[in-house]
Order: structure tokens, then sequence, then C-alpha cells
């Protein structure tokens, strides 16, 4: 409220909230936010205690029932480590819901899908900002993961037995810096070419907007490049 205007203090933002039947704060990383400032609004009389305990009881009746305050002992996902989460059966899921994610607009001549058997005798190359940097494959709120278990394009190709050539062309989403040269050295030599672009978390999420939906910098130079 206090960003668009419809508050001026920290104070006012308090009062208006709480009194709307607010009763959290998302305010990660802020020391002094918003619901700090209660008491003083509780001290000037803009929020009564009846208010406030209005807006505290169904908070922590919900953290109650949800056992956040139980012993750890209580808590069945206490005991979850790695070896679980982790294990074939749950791998096995992660990858079954992965391939029923995608989403195919066109498939000229049959192109798709690339076949393992076929693949070590075909010459691959993959190239973009995506194609081999683990740390741009996750969106927003997404949860921070264990290294070995991210597999890019490239690393994942090469698992299979392909022979893959490789080069980002850029080296970060927003690519201000473009290698043609090196792509189309890359791209001539290759059977099949895989071009993967998109923006990130370095581009656009919460609270950083774009004005339109074009590829970053260069990235559409550079599938151009490629198709050519």
């Amino acid at each position: 409220m206090l960003g668009h205007r419809y508050t001026h203090s920290f104070v006012e933002t308090a009062v208006a909230s709480v009194n709307a039947g607010c009763n959290l704060e998302l305010s990660y990383g802020l020391r002094n936010n918003v619901f700090m400032h209660i008491p003083q609004a509780l001290a000037m009389g803009n929020i009564t205690l009846q208010t406030l305990r209005d807006r505290v009881r169904p908070l922590f009746y919900t953290r109650m029932r949800l056992g956040e305050f139980d012993p750890p002992a209580m808590n069945p996902y206490s005991s979850l480590d790695l070896s679980v989460v982790q294990s074939p059966e749950h791998r096995n899921l992660s990858l079954e819901a992965a391939v029923k994610s995608f989403v195919l607009l066109k498939n000229v001549r049959g192109t798709l899908p690339l076949r393992a058997q076929d693949l070590p005798g075909q010459h691959l190359a993959v190239v973009g900002p995506f194609a081999d940097n683990p740390w741009v494959l996750f969106g927003d709120y997404a949860p921070v993961p264990e290294p070995q278990y991210i597999y890019t394009p490239r690393r994942g190709l090469q698992v299979l037995g392909a022979n893959v050539s490789f080069t980002a062309g850029c080296s970060e989403p927003r690519c201000q810096r473009y290698s043609r040269a090196e792509l189309v050295r890359v791209v001539r030599a290759a059977d099949v070419v895989l071009v993967c672009l998109g923006t990130g978390v370095d581009v656009e999420t919460e609270a950083r907007d774009r004005r339109d939906l074009s590829l970053p910098g260069h990235q559409l130079e550079l599938l151009q490049d490629a198709v050519q």
C-alpha cells in the first residue's frame, strides 16, 4: 500500500492492514517492517487490543494445527532426508512430472522425439544461454537445488551418449554480449540443433516486470542465426 501511495507511512499502513483483516506480513529481509509499528498504532488508539486479538487468534490456531509448536519427534517429516527425497521412486515421479509438463507447439516432419538409440550416430549442437547454465533453469520462489541433481539440456544429452557440441552464444539470459561467429561454427557442423532460450529471474520476477514479451538482448538474433 505504501508503494502504491495508498498510505504514506509504515504506521498508517499497519493500521489500514490490520483493520482490514490482514494478520500476516511478508517482509523478507526487512528488520523494521510494517507490523513492527503495530504497538505505536495501538498506543495512538488507531488499533484496538480486541482487533489485535481477533487477528492473532486464527493465525496461531492455524500454526498449531500445522504442528509448528509440536516436538520434532512428533513431526513425521523430521526423519526425511535425501535418501528418501532422492530415492529412485521419487526421482522417477519427478521425471514423469517433467515429461508430462512439456507442451509441443509444432513438430515439423516428425523431428521429435529424439530417440536415445539414434543419438550416438548424430552430431547435436546445444546452444543458447539456457543450454548449460543450471542456475537459470529455476523460476521465482524455487527451492535451492543440489547441483548434482540438476540436469541441463547439454548434460542430459551427454548422459544419453550423444555427440554434443555446445556454445552459449551469450553467457547469461540478458544476452548483452553475443558471439555470433562461435554460434555459427557450432551449428554448421551439427545434424540437430537445440536452441535454449528464455528469461530467468535475472530478467523477470516478482516486482520486476517487463514492458513486452520479446526475448531479451540478442536472444532473438541468436535464434535467427541458428535457423539461418
